[in-house]
């Protein structure tokens, strides 16, 4: 009885001692902040929730949005017994015993046991194997949260049997209710204490939490804790203060995660959209949240020959360019390069005319692989046994340094990788190109006359 009473008392004190934002954790569905396209009112997981009836779940978003949180409104409402751990912590002796206690409750009781794992992707493919079996049968119903992409993350068979329910990051209006019910909410905010929250302090924590209850409770607490009383007893909340509480925006940005290859994403495609205003946005998203430098140097210099190539043949010099200049100067003057490489590739004319080589590589795996033909071959060694270089037109010894002849092998005359695009430079290649590949035409036609006469060629 006495350690029954040590334990509430030492709860008691931890909870009085908790953060703001573990203190302000919505407790009901009523108190839950946003994620309205999956809990607002009609919606199939309120309903689930509401009616005890969870299967097996796996809620995926940024941090800061309600993950952990729903799971916990799930824990105050099921009649299930509701089991948790964290991935980073537990192993497979810990979801052994787990599942042990799952199968007791079952056998014993007919109960049934919710499991939640937080941040489950940082579960090994072993041990997401092993807890397989036991969600398949229904020993315990799952729950994960997890701040990665689960289709990636967790293997394919629990994510089968599992709905994925993706939480969005907060929008302000979201973000000004949470503040609203810290500072009204008596036992677990600030109800109880006299605070005056300026609307443009309140405005810069919400815009720099960036979508994120946890980031903006964190800052209001620290706002609200280092602000003494004036003389009338109130706490003055003003924007100096709330600069001062949260001073740099919290960009979601994981180096190894869906953020960095989404933003990454973003950012080519504005580059290919040629839209300039974008492109220096999401490179900027990306330097603020602490990205490589190096590495959007290096898929600028991809950029420059995959989706400009000879469209503008200057894109790679100046790209190289901006790559050296940054290396020589560095951070923080290195970021003029990088704007001028990124304004010059979003404005740059367009091609991607260089997957010419794929086709090639593709005709290569499918095709069998014919002779080189003998003009072509090296007449250095057996050109006399052989005969191998006979019949070679040197084209600088023609006019305009070029004289029709076969280059590629038998069987493949008149076909045809590159296919140069109307923009920029390669207009230029493209009317070139048309001229050439005429006079080959024709010298070919020529030629089958010479040989099989005119009526073969019809």
């Amino acid at each position: 009885m006495n350690d029954d009473l040590f334990d509430a008392s030492t709860r008691d004190f931890m909870k009085s001692r908790a953060p703001l934002a573990d203190r302000m954790r919505p407790q009901t569905l009523h108190e839950f902040a946003g994620q309205e396209h999956i809990l607002g009112q009609g919606r199939m997981l309120r309903r689930a929730i509401e009616a005890d009836r969870i299967s097996s779940l796996i809620f995926y978003g940024p941090p800061g949005t309600g993950k952990t949180t729903l799971a916990r409104i799930i824990a105050n409402t099921t009649r299930s017994a509701f089991e948790t751990m964290n991935a980073v912590l537990a192993g497979v002796k810990d979801i052994r015993a787990a599942i042990g206690r799952a199968e007791e409750r079952l056998r014993l009781h007919g109960q049934r046991t919710i499991l939640f794992i937080d941040e489950v992707h940082r579960f090994n493919k072993a041990q997401q194997d092993a807890l397989l079996p036991h969600v398949e049968n229904g020993t315990v119903t799952l729950i994960g949260a997890t701040t990665e992409n689960p289709y990636f993350e967790v293997i394919k068979a629990l994510v089968s049997r599992s709905r994925i329910f993706e939480l969005k990051s907060l929008t302000e209006a979201d973000l000004h209710g949470v503040i609203r019910r810290a500072l009204a909410e008596g036992e677990r905010g600030y109800g109880g204490l006299n605070v005056r929250l300026d609307a443009d302090a309140a405005e810069h924590l919400v815009s720099t939490s960036n979508g994120d209850a946890r980031s903006l409770l964190n800052a209001l607490e620290l706002a609200v804790e280092t602000t003494a009383e004036d003389d009338a007893g109130v706490r003055h909340i003003t924007l100096d203060v709330a600069e001062e509480s949260i001073q740099k925006r919290a960009v979601l940005y994981d180096k190894e995660g869906d953020a960095h290859y989404d933003t990454i994403s973003a950012f080519i495609k504005s580059l290919r959209g040629s839209d300039p205003d974008a492109s220096l946005y999401w490179m900027a998203r990306m330097l603020y949240a602490g990205e490589d430098p190096r590495f959007i140097i290096r898929r600028m210099m991809i950029f420059a020959a995959e989706d400009i190539g000879l469209a503008d043949p200057r894109a790679i010099q100046i790209t190289t360019a901006c790559a050296q200049a940054f290396d020589y100067v560095g951070l923080p003057e290195g970021r003029f390069h990088l704007a001028e490489c990124c304004l010059y590739l979003a404005t740059a004319p367009k091609s991607n005319s260089t997957y010419a080589f794929f086709d090639a590589i593709g005709h290569v795996a499918r095709e069998q692989t014919g002779d080189v033909p003998d003009p072509l071959k090296d007449g250095s060694r057996d050109a006399k046994g052989l005969g191998h270089g006979e019949g070679y037109l040197y084209p600088h010894a023609y006019r305009n340094h070029y004289v029709p002849q076969q280059y590629l092998p038998d069987g493949m005359q008149g076909t045809y990788f590159y296919s140069p695009s109307d923009v920029g430079y390669e207009r230029t290649i493209q009317e070139r190109m048309e001229y050439l590949r005429g006079r080959d035409a024709e010298e070919t036609l020529e030629r089958r006359i010479r040989q099989y006469g005119s009526d073969e060629t019809d």
